[in-house]
């Protein structure tokens, strides 16, 4: 007969214990929960309204914001003496800044797909001194890549002039302006003179930009 010791039944014992613990702590651990990640939203295409063409932009915008940028630094010579024309109050500097960023953000309005150059049967302000709307949209329909081109020159050009005024140099601001005349040349030589414009440009024909005007 087999007798079985005190030590004998604590060895035994310690045996289920250590079983036991293994088990509750397995049964203990919950399972890895399975993570689905949640699906990226769809890209949603803009719905522009595109309400006004590219001449209308350019009256509105492009043009009034240019024309005050030139105007702000200027050297007026009259018969009561010199005016030297510059921004000089925080407000005068705030308002040159309203039209740097207007002329800045403008080409983003005309660099959007289907903007018309004007609305149906519209014609040319002024004829023989400017192409007729249906051969600037054939231009810039052709050549896309340039129009895109020309109008980020514009927008570097006039991010200079941005960037004088945020530092109140009315000298780089007047520098700046020159460039924005050089950009908008270089735009109206392509899109909106006639052909013969950069031959007459050439011959001492002046600004003709300033001609149409």
């Amino acid at each position: 007969m087999k007798t079985t010791t005190f030590a004998g039944l604590c060895i035994a014992g310690a045996a289920l214990l250590a079983v036991a613990a293994c088990s509750t702590s397995k049964a203990g651990t919950p399972p890895p929960v399975a993570t689905v990640s949640a699906p990226a939203p769809a890209h949603v295409v803009p719905d522009y309204r595109l309400t006004g063409t590219i001449k209308d932009l350019m009256d509105s915008e492009v043009d009034p914001s240019a024309d005050y940028l030139w105007d702000s630094v200027a050297t007026i010579v009259t018969r009561k003496g010199v005016d030297e024309r510059r921004p000089r109050t925080d407000e005068q500097w705030k308002e040159v800044r309203r039209h740097a960023i207007t002329l800045i953000e403008a080409p983003n309005l005309l660099m959007m797909d289907g903007r018309r150059v004007a609305r149906p049967g519209e014609k040319a302000d002024n004829p023989g001194v400017e192409l007729g709307p249906e051969d600037i949209q054939e231009i810039i329909d052709g050549d896309r890549a340039t129009f895109v081109q020309r109008a980020h020159g514009l927008q570097d050009a006039a991010k200079k002039a941005l960037d004088a005024i945020d530092k109140k140099d009315a000298d780089a601001l007047q520098n700046a302006g020159e460039d924005i005349d050089e950009a908008c040349e270089q735009c109206h030589l392509k899109y909106w003179y006639p052909p013969d414009a950069a031959d007459r440009l050439k011959a001492g024909a002046g600004s003709i930009r300033k001609q149409a005007s």
